[in-house]
């Protein structure tokens, strides 16, 4: 086990995505947003970014798998296990967009770990730039409690059962997305983010597990489809995302199988958590496993792209 004190060097990853890989990542998670669309991107009133760009998600998952590398290099996995840090976290706010072509590096900052009694934390700063532009800064972080929305209030997860999909649960806020999980939706996300699918997934060796982005980049399914809801014009008034705060349940994540039911809640929390722009939005986003299981929790913030 590596002491906390131990100085290591950073750990720095070049990738580029392509067009494909962009087309993949948005198929994999039903994003239909235009902004990753290489035929309608230019659609969108005003739009700065002249072309697709990659997924916020997309950008996660490529930042999991180097952050799970990472681990496996420097053993900070015996962290995890020795300590029961049962949750995963990720806090990244987005700065600049990541666009096909450009060189892509991810810096990982040595392990830090906080022997907290109560919540003991394994965290690492990390920062992904594309081009040399800054485009992603934050944090992941494994605790044995969740990061984010701890305490959340949600209906009885038995009612979701016979919800309508599409549509808003009845006597709540909340607009519920219904998907099922699908092994080769994960593996084509995960190609799709530059991440060996065989890592997680080999029927041969009998593997199966499903990352932990995976489920959660359904999220912005489930954002449009309430955003349709809200008769949102995606051409002349789209929004995109200034901020992920996610906590996931890795061991309900383990037992994840193929065709097991994901019901997306989200809705607008009553918080404005960033008081400096009264045009964000921030949305609570949580996805639960066969009416069971509260796989993942999340805060998700948004901004118009055109500030009034």
């Amino acid at each position: 086990m590596r002491p906390n004190g131990c100085k290591m060097s950073l750990l720095k990853k070049t990738h580029t995505f392509s067009f494909l890989h962009i087309d993949i990542a948005r198929n994999s998670t039903d994003d239909f947003n235009l902004f990753h669309d290489k035929k309608k991107w230019h659609q969108i009133y005003r739009n700065p970014f002249g072309g697709p760009i990659a997924l916020g998600f997309q950008l996660e998952a490529l930042i999991e798998g180097a952050v799970r590398e990472y681990r496996a290099t420097y053993q900070d996995n015996s962290f995890v296990t020795q300590k029961n840090l049962r949750y995963s976290n990720y806090q990244f706010s987005f700065i600049n967009p990541v666009k096909p072509g450009q060189l892509i590096d991810i810096k990982i900052n040595k392990s830090l770990f906080s022997d907290d009694p109560l919540n003991p934390i394994l965290s690492n700063r990390i920062r992904l730039k594309s081009s040399g532009k800054l485009s992603v800064t934050g944090y992941k972080k494994e605790s044995r409690n969740p990061l984010f929305l701890p305490a959340p209030a949600l209906p009885d997860f038995e009612i979701l059962i016979n919800a309508p999909d599409r549509e808003f649960l009845c006597n709540t806020d909340f607009f519920v997305k219904k998907k099922f999980m699908n092994t080769s939706n994960a593996k084509n996300f995960l190609a799709s983010s530059l991440i060996e699918q065989s890592d997680y997934f080999d029927e041969i060796e009998g593997k199966a597990r499903f990352p932990e982005i995976f489920p959660c980049a359904l999220i912005s399914c489930a954002l449009l489809e309430n955003a349709i809801k809200e008769s949102l014009d995606f051409k002349r008034n789209p929004m995109v995302y200034t901020s992920h705060k996610i906590s996931i349940d890795r061991s309900h994540l383990s037992h994840l199988k193929s065709n097991d039911s994901l019901h997306l809640l989200v809705r607008l929390t009553q918080e404005n958590e960033n008081r400096t722009s009264s045009l964000q939005k921030t949305y609570e986003c949580y996805g639960i496993v066969n009416h069971k299981n509260l796989l993942f929790r999340s805060l998700v913030s948004l901004v118009p792209l055109i500030r009034k």
